[in-house]
């Protein structure tokens, strides 16, 4: 690990970022798997009302992941309420006998990295703790479809065509904010997508990085792509950059610099409550073609399958939708059906519920 005059003798963090359904809990819980005694702890944040990827690291069956090593934070945004939740969550955990030697802070999918980054000057904090390196998580199937940008020669051909581009989409300026707050970015779920379009992705991800006066190996302040299948990246690349990204701040852009503050408002979230469901290949279908129609950006949650002693774990990106059986129910645990369901404002409420009921 490399240290600076400024970091040494802080507790290292890692801020794990990524758009909805980029894989940053996999990642995490690959991290965890590969500790080899290393003390983390982790503090996740979600998008939404109910915690689901706070659970599913719960769910991890790996001793170095215990609840107390856990902490959630089910508010939407951390940088938003520092004072409140985030602050104390790291006073929480130095705190303890013996504190950790590396904090892991997972993002929401919908979070601008760079305030949070800002808020470690908070007094409190800012002597005890450093940013040791910012993650940008990517999905690389979601990217290939032009989720988050259009191909890159697309977007030349039609400057020169009109002789100006489309303005950004929400979706596209929180994406591109995580990118350039990035030290690291991890091309994830690259087992979805065939060379040609890896290639297209990690183009997309250099346009923007240059547009924002990043490179990765030029000029610039430098972000490394990495590729990774299944979240699967050596801890010792993710862990240990000695980046001290809080004290770096004026070279990672974002779309807000100019804004007195930022809001969400672009964003919304709800949680469906089901009822049981006999079939789980019957409600991927049903998931595909609600997320098709109304156009849901991610999905996730778990389902009570009767006649089954574990519960199902449901993951959607768009309309990709995945569900195993992650762990057994608790004996004292409600077997409850609930989705959290998030997408752009406008998102019809009533009509996803009624389609899912």
């Amino acid at each position: 690990m490399t240290t600076g005059p400024l970091t040494a003798g802080k507790t290292p963090a890692t801020v794990i970022t990524g758009f909805l359904g980029a894989g940053k809990t996999t990642l995490i819980r690959s991290l965890l798997e590969q500790a080899a005694g290393r003390r983390l702890a982790l503090i996740i944040n979600e998008f939404g009302d109910v915690g689901i990827d706070g659970e599913i690291l719960r769910a991890c069956g790996d001793p170095t992941c215990s609840e107390d090593d856990v902490i959630e934070l089910a508010n939407g945004c951390l940088c938003c309420t520092v004072a409140d939740d985030f602050v104390p969550a790291i006073e929480k955990l130095l705190a303890r006998p013996q504190p950790p030697e590396h904090i892991i802070i997972e993002t929401s999918g919908l979070a601008l990295p760079k305030p949070l980054v800002q808020a470690f000057h908070w007094p409190a904090i800012k002597t005890r703790v450093t940013v040791d390196g910012v993650v940008a998580v990517v999905d690389a199937a979601a990217a290939a479809e032009g989720r988050f940008a259009p191909d890159p020669a697309a977007l030349a051909a039609q400057a020169a065509e009109a002789g100006q581009l489309d303005h950004e989409t929400p979706v596209e300026e929180v994406f591109e904010d995580q990118l350039l707050c990035a030290d690291l970015i991890v091309v994830n779920k690259t087992d979805l997508v065939g060379a040609a379009d890896l290639a297209k992705v990690e183009d997309l991800i250099r346009a923007a990085m240059a547009e924002g006066g990043m490179a990765e190996g030029g000029t610039g302040r430098e972000a490394k792509i990495l590729r990774a299948s299944n979240g699967k990246v050596d801890p010792v690349v993710l862990l240990g950059v000695g980046a001290g990204a809080e004290d770096d701040l004026a070279n990672r852009p974002s779309h807000h610099d100019e804004e007195e503050g930022h809001d969400h408002d672009d964003f919304t979230s709800f949680v469906v409550e089901l009822g049981p469901q006999p079939d789980p290949a019957a409600l991927a279908k049903t998931l595909e073609r609600v997320a098709a129609a109304h156009g849901v950006l991610r999905l996730k949650g778990f389902i009570d399958v009767p006649g089954k002693p574990m519960r199902l774990l449901v993951q959607g990106v768009g309309t990709r939708i995945q569900t195993h059986f992650d762990r057994f129910w608790k004996p004292d645990e409600p077997r409850r059906s609930r989705l959290v369901v998030i997408g752009e404002t406008g998102l019809d409420r009533d009509a996803v519920t009624a389609a899912l009921s």
